[in-house]
């Protein structure tokens, strides 16, 4: 998809006035350009201090060590080089809707951006499994859940998500089949992802729509267990527990809330992108007709959920907030701070 397609004619500006095939420029008044860089910029300043603020606490803190943690640590350094290195090329371009790096710039960042969105989704997919034995099998959970299995898990998820991101493009498995459609829609000054109906509908199933359909499965299991457990926990007279059973009931309580809260940060994700898919497989059948101000949209609305998981784990996490001010209070260079206890036993 880019500007070619926009349906402009006559005066219409260009992208590169003297270049042939150049993609036509629909241009912003600076009445509304300078509120949408502030906006973007703002955006992108959330997403990097706030995913670097969860990666220096989990990195520092050797309570957070843990395999629940790694993961974490693992999707906010993707959401941090996301806002870092993707969306400010991104905002340039949604702003003065051009495409001003060049053809290779442009298949790298392209690259670029579906890896780190897709590492993201694996690891959600990874985080509700680690969840799932957590909740569901807790007696089973350190044995199958090791830091082994975890490091094996962020893996696969960076793995798939590269050869997915750069296969695609640098391949042009994304082009394959469109033929004179392509050649059509292309125009020097674009930088917009363009699937072919079959690439499309392919790439979505196996990496957003069937992983989401898998971890909605399994957080449904994971609620309808923990909700079980609840009414245990509620019929057993805690008085008459041993210490070993408040033990084990503070710990489950806290494995189902982790678990809540992950869960609400998966459905964020799948609510955020599910527009930018549903218009990936709706726009080849349409002739890629697709307002490009529209495909910006949608995809500003998913780079979104890369700025809102640090405020989801700061709503819901203790540890985070915890760390948060010791962080910005400069509490962390002190000796012995990385030994400081953020989680209650």
């Amino acid at each position: 998809m880019n500007f070619s397609q926009s349906g402009i004619s006559g005066s219409t500006q260009f992208c590169y006035e003297s270049t042939l095939g150049s993609c036509p420029k629909i241009t912003f008044p600076i009445i509304a350009r300078v509120p949408l860089y502030l906006f973007l910029g703002a955006a992108i300043t959330v997403t990097v201090c706030g995913n670097l603020l969860v990666i220096i606490s989990i990195a520092h803190f050797k309570q957070l060590h843990t395999p629940t943690h790694f993961l974490l640590l693992s999707l906010a350094a993707a959401d941090f080089l996301l806002g870092g290195f993707v969306m400010p090329p991104s905002m340039i371009r949604s702003v003065e809707n051009c495409w001003y790096f060049g053809d290779l710039l442009c298949k790298v960042h392209t690259s670029t951006d579906i890896t780190l969105c897709t590492a993201s989704l694996w690891h959600m997919f990874f985080i509700s499994i680690d969840r799932y034995y957590a909740v569901c099998h807790p007696l089973r959970y350190r044995n199958k859940i090791t830091v082994f299995v975890t490091v094996n898990m962020i893996f696969i998820s960076w793995t798939l998500a590269a050869v997915n991101g750069f296969g695609l493009i640098f391949i042009e498995l994304n082009t394959q089949g469109m033929g004179d459609t392509y050649d059509h829609l292309d125009c020097v000054g674009g930088c917009f992802l363009t699937q072919s109906a079959a690439s499309a509908i392919t790439s979505s199933l196996i990496f957003f729509y069937i992983p989401g359909f898998v971890m909605i499965c399994i957080y449904l299991k994971i609620f309808l267990v923990a909700r079980k457990q609840a009414r245990s926990i509620r019929d057993t007279a805690l008085q008459r527990q041993t210490a070993e059973e408040k033990k084990n009931t503070t710990s489950l309580k806290r494995e189902m809330k982790a678990a809540r809260t992950l869960g609400i940060t998966m459905g964020v994700f799948l609510v955020c992108w599910s527009p930018f898919f549903t218009f990936l497989n709706v726009d080849p059948f349409i002739n890629y007709s697709t307002p490009p101000i529209f495909v910006d949209s949608m995809l500003w609305f998913a780079y979104l959920n890369s700025a809102f998981n640090p405020f989801i784990y700061a709503l819901f996490y203790n540890w985070f907030r915890k760390a948060f001010r010791v962080i910005i209070f400069g509490k962390i260079f002190q000796n012995d701070s990385s030994s400081m206890q953020l989680l209650t036993n």
